[in-house]
C-alpha cells in the first residue's frame, strides 16, 4: 500500500516533538558545516578523491540517523553526512577519512566515504549502490539467525539504484523473509546527470513496492517535520515485525554530483520549483515559527560547530600520513589471524 505524505502533521508543543525536531536540525547544521569545510579543503587540494555534498538531503538523512537505535544497523551513502553523525559517527572519524589519516576507521586505506565500523552496526558503502540492501539484509538474517530480536536495518539508496538488479534481488529477498528492513530512496531527479524520466517510467518510485507486496511512503524530502514522521513510523512497523518498508523522498540535490561537478544539466525549473528548497532554512524557519529556538541560539550552534570542525582538520593535520612500507595490508577483520600479528592494543 503506498501512503503519500505531503504535509506535516499539526505541530504539538510535546518536548519529544521539539527535543526530536532540535536535535535532528543540529545535526542538519553539523552536516552543513562540515560538508562546506570538506568542499573548501578539496579546493585548496588537501583532499584526493572525490568530495560529494549533502546539501539538499540533510532533512532525509537526519530523520534515518535520529530515528534509529545504536543497536540497530544503518548503510549511508556519500550524501548522508546528517544521518552518519546522528547514528553516532564523530567528527573526528569523517575528518581522518576525508584526509587519509592511518588513525581514522580506514586506516587511510580506502575511498573518504567508504568509511564505517562494522562491528557498531555503521556499514562502509558499496559504490554499486544497489548493493548496500543486500548487506543489510544480511547482517538482519544472521541477527534473526542468532536470536537476536528487536533490531532494524536502514539502507539508503537513490532514484538510480532502483534500477538495478541488486534492487530487485534484495528487495524481494527482504519481503519474502520479512526482514526489518527500511529502505529508504533519496529521489533526487538525477543519477548523477541522468534525469529520471530516462530512468523509470512508473509514475512514483514508490509503486515499486507493490510488486514486492511491501509497504511504502512517498514524502517531500524537503520537509524535516514529515520526514522525521514518515521515517520514524516506517522504523516502528518494521521493529514489530511488519516487514520491510520502502520509503521515496522526492527532493532536489542542490549541488554537482562530486564538487567536480557543476550540475549545468539540472533544469532550472526544478531549481526553481518546491524540490530546490534548501532543507536547512525550511528547517531553522519552523523552528523559529514554533517559537522552538531562536535565532541567537542557532548562531551560537554554528558557532560551535564550526569550531569542532576546525579544531578536528587541524587535529589530523598534524598526524602522520599513511606509511605504505609499514602497511601490514592485511584485512583489519583477520588480522589477528595471521602469524606475524602483533598486538597493537
Amino acid at each position: 500500500m503506498l501512503q503519500t505524505v505531503s504535509d506535516p502533521k499539526p505541530a504539538t508543543d510535546s518536548t519529544s516533538t521539539r527535543e526530536l525536531q532540535l536535535s535532528a536540525f543540529r545535526f542538519m547544521l553539523l552536516a552543513r558545516l562540515l560538508d562546506d569545510k570538506f568542499a573548501a579543503l578539496y579546493r585548496a587540494g588537501k583532499i584526493h578523491g572525490g568530495v560529494f555534498l549533502a546539501r539538499g538531503q540533510e532533512a532525509l538523512s537526519a530523520s534515518i540517523g535520529v530515528s534509529l537505535k545504536k543497536t540497530d544497523v544503518f548503510a549511508p551513502l556519500i550524501r548522508d553526512t546528517a544521518g552518519r553523525l546522528a547514528f553516532g559517527e564523530p567528527v573526528l572519524d569523517a575528518v581522518r577519512t576525508y584526509l587519509g589519516s592511518p588513525l581514522g576507521p580506514m586506516r587511510g586505506r580506502d575511498g573518504n566515504v567508504h568509511r564505517g565500523r562494522p562491528q557498531e552496526g555503521y556499514l562502509p558503502m558499496i559504490s554499486h549502490l544497489g548493493a548496500m540492501i543486500s548487506v543489510v539484509n544480511g547482517v538482519l538474517f544472521a541477527r534473526r539467525l542468532k536470536k537476536i530480536s528487536g533490531t532494524v536495518g536502514a539502507a539508503c539508496i537513490g532514484d538510480g539504484a532502483t534500477s538495478t538488479g541488486a534492487f530487485h534481488e534484495a528487495l524481494n529477498q527482504a519481503a519474502v523473509e520479512k526482514l526489518p528492513l527500511v529502505l529508504i530512496v533519496a529521489d533526487n531527479q538525477y543519477a548523477y546527470s541522468t534525469p529520471t524520466s530516462f530512468q523509470f517510467a512508473c509514475e512514483n518510485l514508490a509503486d515499486k513496492a507493490i510488486g514486492y507486496g511491501v509497504e511504502s511512503y512517498s514524502v517531500d524530502g524537503t520537509d524535516l517535520s514529515v520526514c522525521l514522521k514518515v521515517v520514524g513510523d516506517a522504523v516502528a512497523k518494521a521493529r514489530a515485525g511488519d516487514g520491510p518498508q520502502l520509503i521515496v523522498a522526492k527532493l532536489l540535490r542542490l549541488c554537482g554530483h562530486g564538487e567536480h561537478d557543476d550540475a549545468s544539466y539540472v533544469d532550472p525549473q526544478l531549481k526553481s520549483s518546491p524540490l530546490g528548497r534548501d532543507c536547512l532554512k525550511v528547517a531553522e524557519e519552523f523552528l523559529l515559527r514554533q517559537n522552538w529556538t531562536d535565532a541567537a541560539t542557532i548562531a551560537e550552534w554554528r558557532g560551535k560547530f564550526a569550531r569542532e570542525i576546525e579544531e578536528a582538520v587541524g587535529q589530523v593535520q598534524r598526524e602522520p600520513a599513511p606509511d605504505p612500507f609499514a602497511e601490514n595490508w592485511l584485512a583489519i577483520s583477520s588480522e589477528h589471524l595471521s602469524e606475524t600479528h602483533t598486538n597493537h592494543e
